[in-house]
């Protein structure tokens, strides 16, 4: 279904609204093409090479209906387009009354290609709201119905007879009601799954914003605690040495003596708060390529196979043009990883190997497993919703989308993802995720 809208849009006063359903123009006018295509073809296969009698003039102006409205849409309008839900369902309509027609002038019912009427009604349940989506179908039921009364003989070799009753019509036209609306069903039901785990990924975004906001707010705090040390520092003294001047029992005394309690206070809450900061940055903010793997490895020791962490640069001893990059912690990249190596765990043998590298432009991540490896038949999917390498006897279920939510992560923070087989002597899968460094190296202090 390339070129429907599915995306969530996110924004400021509700990040988890989805965004409005449609499709693209540039989709409705190359499938519109394919049937261009495809009538042209059936007709003049059956008038030529056939033999029988087609009603040439009036089919081939229908057909060409169709390929003028495409010529005018791609001249008026742009191709990436998403259109309304008004703008669809009338195209939508226009592509039902024209094969509706067509069919109607080789046969009506009698007509096996009749089954093509339910597509527009297929696709409209997919891409437009029930309003629409039910206006469409009705009028593929009403143009079904009319050929009943109005409609032309079917080609069919003149000495041969082809009169099927009218009870066998009905019961076709019953048949293609039904399959229609059960197939429409399921592409509804399909389209709100897809809607559904959408929006998922935009909760699930949502929250790793939050926390790093949080993060954030938790540094700033510190930094603002540490600032307003000193006044608050001159504001106590200040006040002890009011306190010691002023007479005991004097009002003036007693308003000191409470703003020397509340100064203290309030020092005591900066000093949480400056020991809090000091500790987010020192062990959240920011930490090493070797730190973060290693954080995302510990939780996931002992669930089957051995996990090794390596480095294919210059750890301990790096070269002056290429320093260890310490990195921002964030929370996209660490679930990325951590997502595929809780992937290769499912399929790996007896050992994961975790793989850092970096240069003076880039820091690479790479996992592999001595595992069966991606099959040749979804390697080039991987990374799209509901691809997956689970069979039916795989360790664990899944849609394919946690290879989808991590590769959405990888790439929104800068990174790309490459996934692929090992080519050594061994057997496994290897996934490949590198950022450049200005795009998640930690500024310097």
């Amino acid at each position: 279904m390339t070129g429907f809208d599915r995306t969530t849009r996110q924004t400021d006063e509700n990040p988890l609204t989805p965004a409005p359903r449609g499709v693209r123009l540039r989709t409705l006018i190359a499938l519109r093409w394919i049937a261009v295509a495809g009538q042209l073809t059936t007709v003049l296969l059956v008038a030529v090479v056939l033999g029988f009698q087609v009603p040439l003039a009036p089919t081939l102006v229908v057909i060409s209906a169709s390929a003028f409205l495409n010529v005018f849409l791609l001249l008026t309008q742009p191709g990436h387009r998403v259109l309304t839900e008004r703008a669809a369902a009338a195209q939508f309509a226009f592509d039902t009354i024209q094969l509706a027609l067509l069919i109607a002038l080789t046969g009506g019912l009698k007509n096996p290609f009749v089954i093509l009427l339910s597509a527009p009604v297929v696709i409209a349940f997919t891409a437009l709201n029930a309003r629409h989506a039910v206006a469409v179908a009705l009028l593929a039921l009403a143009a079904t119905g009319g050929m009943a009364l109005w409609r032309q003989p079917l080609p069919w070799a003149p000495d041969l007879a082809f009169t099927p009753p009218r009870l066998y019509e009905f019961g076709l036209w019953t048949a293609l009601a039904t399959g229609a609306g059960f197939m429409s069903a399921f592409a509804w039901r399909l389209a709100a799954d897809a809607r559904r785990m959408s929006t998922a990924l935009a909760a699930t975004h949502t929250v790793l914003a939050r926390e790093q906001r949080l993060s954030a707010l938790g540094g700033l705090a510190a930094a603002a605690a540490h600032e307003l040390g000193t006044p608050l520092g001159t504001i106590l003294i200040t006040a002890k040495e009011m306190a010691r001047a002023a007479p005991p029992d004097s009002e003036v005394a007693e308003d000191a003596a409470l703003l020397v309690s509340q100064a203290e206070r309030c020092r005591d809450i900066l000093r949480q708060l400056t020991s809090r900061g000091a500790e987010d940055d020192s062990v959240h903010a920011r930490l090493s390529l070797r730190l973060m793997l290693e954080e995302i490895v510990q939780p996931l020791i002992g669930l089957g196979p051995e996990i090794d962490i390596s480095f294919e640069a210059p750890d301990v001893a790096p070269r002056p043009e290429t320093p260890t990059p310490k990195l921002r912690r964030s929370p996209e990249v660490m679930y990325a990883i951590g997502n595929y190596i809780e992937n290769a765990i499912d399929y790996a043998a007896s050992r994961i190997t975790v793989v850092g590298r970096w240069t003076d432009a880039w820091v690479e991540v790479e996992v592999r497993d001595d595992g069966p490896g991606f099959p040749s038949d979804i390697l080039n999917k991987l990374g799209e919703p509901y691809v997956t390498r689970r069979g039916p006897g795989a360790p664990h279920g899944g849609l394919g989308l946690g290879f989808f939510i991590a590769k959405t992560f990888v790439e929104r923070t800068g990174g790309t993802v490459v996934f692929g087989n090992r080519r050594d002597s061994e057997t496994g899968a290897v996934v490949s995720a590198r950022w450049p460094r200005a795009a998640v190296e930690a500024a310097d202090d």
